[in-house]
């Protein structure tokens, strides 16, 4: 894992661009989609789902750092430390939640998900994940969860996208797809097929 680049982060602490509650939201919905992926990559023994789960906890490190940089900038007194010591333990269990998820993967990633007992539990779930890319030719470009209707239409939940270095995690129906969204999205095996199919554009939308 490529270790945080700090001057970077305190810099960005610096400017104020962001507020704690903003870093604490993040965190918190960073957390809470890599425990869904890493059950995910378990259930499906996806490497591919896995390793998503690893470049979050890069994310979730870069966080971190962050919001430690504004809160020791924040404490000009030993009341102000005090105050804040409770945040910094919130930020200490989203942490810890972090590192447990990807204990999860890292179980897919070194293969243990090939042992028999996980490939009977494989067998009994019909769920699938994946994550698809957008490309140019798909109808999905430009157009709203919402007006395409995906869940109906396909059988999918999307549980977050991912655009360039940026995740929307819980898209709404407002939520708009652009050229090279990744899909993280899960169904059974001909739900997900036929949303990879939309997604590279070899299949036509049906609209009623």
């Amino acid at each position: 894992m490529t270790e945080p680049d700090v001057d970077d982060i305190v810099d960005r602490a610096l400017s104020h661009k962001r507020n704690v509650i903003d870093i604490l939201v993040e965190m918190k919905d960073t957390s809470e989609l890599m425990v869904d992926l890493a059950y995910s990559a378990l259930l499906t023994n996806s490497k591919e789902v896995a390793e998503e789960v690893r470049d979050l906890e890069g994310t979730m490190d870069n966080l971190r750092y962050e919001i430690e940089a504004m809160l020791l900038l924040a404490a000009r007194t030993p009341e102000d430390a005090a105050d804040l010591s409770g945040i910094l333990h919130v930020v200490v269990a989203a942490e810890e939640i972090a590192d447990a998820a990807e204990e999860i993967a890292d179980v897919v990633i070194r293969g243990v998900g090939d042992h028999p007992i996980y490939q009977k539990m494989l067998a009994e779930t019909e769920e699938r994940v994946v994550k698809p890319s957008v490309l140019g030719s798909s109808e999905l470009v430009g157009k709203s969860l919402g007006e395409l209707k995906v869940s109906s239409r396909t059988g999918c939940y999307i549980r977050a996208i991912k655009r360039g270095s940026t995740w929307i995690y819980n898209p709404s129906k407002d939520t708009k797809l652009s050229e090279d969204d990744i899909l993280i999205a899960s169904g059974s095996e001909s739900a997900v097929d036929t949303l990879i199919e939309l997604s590279r554009g070899t299949k036509k939308i049906v609209w009623k």
